[in-house]
């Protein structure tokens, strides 16, 4: 109830749109159990830095590794 009431106050349809998927993208980094604020800053980064036609598959949350995570921690959460 709570976020329906704030997409009333987006401004416009593209608003709406954008702040629709970054909640998915919150919702769904708090069900697979990562830090929905180190997800973003990671994923933001890393899009700065691709091409336009680098794939983004490897981004989406359940396929994400922390690129800041020591190396121990990487490993544990791939496997």
């Amino acid at each position: 109830m709570h976020n329906r009431k704030n997409a009333l106050f987006t401004g416009h349809d593209l608003g709406a749109e954008n702040w629709a998927t970054f909640a998915s993208l919150i919702e769904t980094c708090k069900l697979s159990g990562i830090n929905p604020q180190a997800y973003l800053t990671d994923v933001l980064a890393r899009i700065v830095l691709r091409g336009d036609a680098d794939p983004i598959d490897d981004l989406l949350p359940y396929n994400w590794l922390d690129s800041r995570a020591p190396v121990s921690a990487v490993i544990d959460q791939a496997a």
